[in-house]
This record gives structure tokens, sequence and C-alpha cells, in this order.
């Protein structure tokens, strides 16, 4: 009698069991890194905004008048920023706002979208003075990691 050479269908089943195991574990991991990038692309975005705030205020004295169409609030001038973040195209997963601004001071904020809006860190802000802060973040998040 010959022996029969391959895999019997037990072995292959557990060998599709321990793939399905690390590829539970291993996705969420994947998940949570992709986001993080996101995050961190879009934070430093968030002070290039903040740069350009501060340029425009140097040529007219003022934060007034940032945001598109000569408005206080709301999306920042297309000539001063992109309004949404990753700022060198592709589909957005932040957008860039103005939230509030005066004379002399303003807030930023980058509102997650798209594939980012379930994220555990939620909106970030900024104000002139440095300030960083998030807003929405899920419960026992600590929101300097977020930054």
């Amino acid at each position: 009698m010959s022996k029969s050479k391959g895999f019997t269908l037990i072995e292959l089943m557990i060998v599709v069991a321990i793939i399905g195991i690390i590829a539970a574990v291993a996705y969420p991991s994947y998940q949570e890194q992709v986001n993080k990038s996101r995050r961190g692309d879009c934070t430093g975005a968030l002070v290039g905004l903040s740069n350009a705030m501060e340029r425009f205020y140097t040529v007219n004295s003022t934060y007034l008048g940032a945001g598109a169409s000569g408005a206080n609030t709301g999306a920042p001038a297309a000539a001063l920023f992109s309004a949404t973040c990753p700022v060198d195209g592709g589909t957005p997963v932040y957008n860039l706002t103005i939230a509030a601004a005066t004379a002399s001071t303003y807030t930023l904020r980058a509102t997650p979208t798209g594939a980012q809006a379930g994220d555990r860190c939620g909106t970030f802000t900024l104000t002139n003075t440095g300030a960083k802060n998030v807003t929405g973040a899920d419960s026992g998040v600590d929101w300097q990691a977020c930054w």
C-alpha cells in the first residue's frame, strides 16, 4: 500500500483557525496605528494653520477676516491654508476651521470626518497662545497623548 502525501482536512482547519486568531488581534492594532498616523498629520496641519494665522496677523494687524470670503470664522481662506487634512490632497480625514477669532486672538479646530470620524481622540483645538486641547474624546483617553 502506498502512503498518500499532502495535508489532511484537520491540519488545514487548524492553520485557518490560527490565521484567523492572528488576524483578529493584528487588524485592530493596525487600524489604531493608521488613526494615530492621521492624527499626527492633522495636528501638524493645525500647527501649520496657526503659523498661517500669524503671518496673516503680521500683514493685517488683526486675525479678523482670515476665513473664506473674508469671514472671521469657518474654513480658512484658500490663499491662507487648506481647509482639510491631509493638506496635500487625498481623502479628507479632518476639517480645519477657525472656530473663533477676534482682532487679537483665535481658536482653531480640527474636526474628524470620513474614515477618521469615529476616532477616540475627538476634535483638536489650538489657540493663538499655543494652548492645545481635545474635545469629544472617549472617556479614559489621555488628550495629551492624542496630540
